[in-house]
């Protein structure tokens, strides 16, 4: 009995030592790229550490052994490996290796996740197509809605991780009356009434300057589409009126333009505006400003591209990070800012992804938070007017949805600053 015990004790250390961590590969071997993170976030929330190997066929995860993780990667149908203890010490002197461009991050507690959208207020359908909103929800990440209410009371401390997506902080209604219906701009217009504002824009205004304390008190700040452009033209506009007499009811300020303070943005300057009455049915109407690379047009390329820069894993952790990806050539997708004009990007803004005539995806930093604009409105989405929500079950492998995910787990990581 003695020496069977014994047995059974040395066969199980075996067992530890042989199957001791769960890899989940990011290259082209993955079975679903998307479903991934969904097992990396919730892997966090169950209190359970992730290592994030940067540049390590593609990006991969690092899980201990746990029969959990396991059985969701087999429910989700996601790739993965149980590695030996040996097979670890291997992947990680190889990582290691000061010639190898990858590294270990260490994820710890999973971010709380807040998406600020008006289907908090109203039907929204155009908000449907939200890629974030598809995203989180295929993923299976948990996530909560909020809107201007909620902010303005100071919801936004409950959260790590806030995104903006196809907005209006200029108070406009999206300058497209094909976007919003009449319902929800009186929903806006109701919200701005309980909270005794005399506009919409002043209340926007107000919601942007609150959004922008969240990101300097150590926030994390996603946007995406008109979101990130409308959200600097208000903090630039201050004080000043920008929005017209079909809107508010009375006349925009003539000297406007000049007047623009650009100290006050995170990522824009020496932008024009837009400040056509156009009612909202010409490409005119719909443009906020230059800011946006498109400005009314479309590119009718199906296959035209943006690329990815290549970062120093060891050095710049944190747009290595974002930048992780099994493809470094994405398809380029169009959105009301579809991407952000050259000239317009501050110069201490970092450039994570850009084609010939516009940069599409950056990042900065303010106070002690971060935060990262991507151009477009879906990274799957089809040319013209999104009025569809993309399946993602039909694109598992999306690197342009990837890049979004990249930002839904980063706050989980422990940051070092980038050195150039």
């Amino acid at each position: 009995m003695k020496c069977k015990t014994i047995a059974l004790l040395l066969l199980l250390l075996s067992w530890q030592s042989f199957a001791s961590s769960i890899l989940i590969p990011m290259d082209g071997t993955q079975t679903n790229h998307l479903k991934a993170y969904g097992i990396a976030y919730n892997t966090l929330k169950s209190n359970v550490e992730v290592d994030w190997l940067v540049n390590y066929h593609g990006g991969s995860f690092l899980i201990k052994n746990n029969a959990n993780v396991e059985k969701e990667c087999l429910v989700r149908g996601v790739s993965y490996q149980v590695i030996s203890e040996s097979s670890v010490q291997m992947l990680i002197r190889e990582i290691s290796n000061p010639d190898a461009n990858m590294d270990i991050i260490k994820l710890h507690q999973a971010a709380r996740i807040a998406v600020y959208s008006p289907i908090k207020v109203s039907l929204s359908t155009f908000e449907d197509t939200d890629a974030v909103l598809l995203v989180l929800k295929y993923a299976e990440i948990p996530f909560e809605v909020i809107y201007d209410e909620e902010i303005m009371r100071g919801d936004l401390a409950k959260y790590d991780w806030l995104h903006l997506h196809h907005e209006d902080f200029t108070g406009q209604f999206g300058r497209n009356l094909r976007r919003m219906s009449a319902s929800d701009m009186k929903a806006q217009e109701d919200i701005a009434n309980r909270l005794r504002y005399n506009k919409v824009s002043e209340l926007k205004l107000d919601v942007a300057k609150a959004i922008k304390g969240f990101c300097m008190g150590g926030g994390y700040l996603f946007a995406m589409c008109s979101g990130a452009e409308t959200f600097d033209i208000a903090l630039s506009a201050e004080g000043i009126d920008i929005v017209g007499s079909r809107f508010d009811g009375d006349n925009i300020d003539p000297n406007a333009q000049e007047r623009l303070d650009f100290s006050k943005t995170l990522a824009f300057e020496n932008f024009t505006l837009n400040l056509g009455e156009s009612e909202g049915y010409g490409w005119g109407g719909m443009s906020f400003s230059d800011i946006n690379a498109s400005n009314g047009r479309w590119d009718d390329d199906e296959n035209s591209y943006f690329s990815l820069f290549e970062f120093s894993a060891k050095w710049d952790i944190i747009p290595a990070l974002l930048t992780q990806n099994h493809e470094f050539l994405i398809r380029e997708f169009m959105g009301q800012t579809s991407a952000f004009t050259k000239r317009t990007v501050k110069p201490n803004v970092l450039v994570m992804g850009q084609s010939k005539t516009s940069d599409r995806y950056i990042y900065g930093e303010l106070g002690n938070g971060q935060w990262v604009f991507y151009g477009g409105h879906d990274p799957e989405g089809q040319r013209g007017f999104h009025r569809v929500p993309t399946d993602l079950n039909l694109h598992p492998h999306s690197p342009g949805y990837r890049l979004i995910l990249n930002n839904v787990l980063f706050p989980s990581a422990k940051k070092k600053k980038r050195k150039t």
